[in-house]
């Protein structure tokens, strides 16, 4: 589907009459390192101290791992699940709407602390609950993932990225935004897009292109 926009320009408009939840609906990109870099440190430090080594860098590395579907899975199944009631298409707009109706607001482009913070936790005791002395390990990698994908996202609509991967992912979010918002639901990396098949026209026309036998 054709992706729509208001304005490409680094401009917003007010989301709540509220002085106080308008104020925390506006996040600095940088808050999502300086929040959570100290729960990465500590959890890996804790893994780092019941764990060996082996242990410890295969369920960071396996927490990554979780994360890249997470990041998937929510933009794909819920920040683009599209509401039939007029509740449903509110609340939408306040989570993803805006972001691609203003997608170079510099400041609604990282979640919200008192969002990212209990869904952190949360995730916290889910892993614990099912890894036990493994979560902190998988918990550091799942977490380092998620401040990644800020990060690159953040990146991708307001950072030049004109050489290499960088301006790869740069291309390939630019495109779900501005082509086709149904495809290129990966930010951060495009692995599930082509393990669902989501991946933006180009992509799927250049595999086909390749795919084709040139007769003898």
């Amino acid at each position: 589907m054709p992706a729509k926009f208001v304005s490409n320009k680094d401009e917003t408009i007010p989301l709540f009459k509220n002085p106080v939840l308008e104020y925390f609906s506006h996040i600095h990109p940088i808050t999502p390192v300086v929040t959570f870099t100290p729960a990465i440190a500590f959890t890996f430090y804790l893994g780092f101290v019941t764990l060996s080594w082996i242990s410890l860098i295969l369920f960071f590395v396996l927490g990554l791992f979780v994360w890249t579907f997470t990041e998937y899975a929510i933009h794909r199944w819920a920040f683009h699940y599209h509401p039939k009631s007029e509740l449903g298409k509110q609340i939408h707009f306040l989570i993803h709407g805006i972001h691609h109706d203003y997608p170079r607001d510099s400041t609604r482009l990282v979640m919200p602390v008192p969002v990212s913070i209990p869904l952190a936790v949360l995730f916290y005791f889910v892993f614990y609950g099912i890894f036990d002395i493994y979560a902190n390990a998988l918990f550091s990698g799942f977490i380092f993932g998620y401040v990644a994908y800020d990060s690159i996202h953040y990146a991708t609509h307001h950072f030049p990225m004109r050489s290499g991967i960088a301006k790869w992912l740069k291309d390939y979010h630019i495109r779900h935004h501005f082509e086709d918002d149904e495809a290129a639901y990966g930010v951060s990396n495009p692995l599930w897009d082509f393990v669902f098949n989501t991946v933006p026209a180009y992509i799927r026309e250049k595999k086909q292109k390749n795919a084709i036998i040139e007769p003898r």
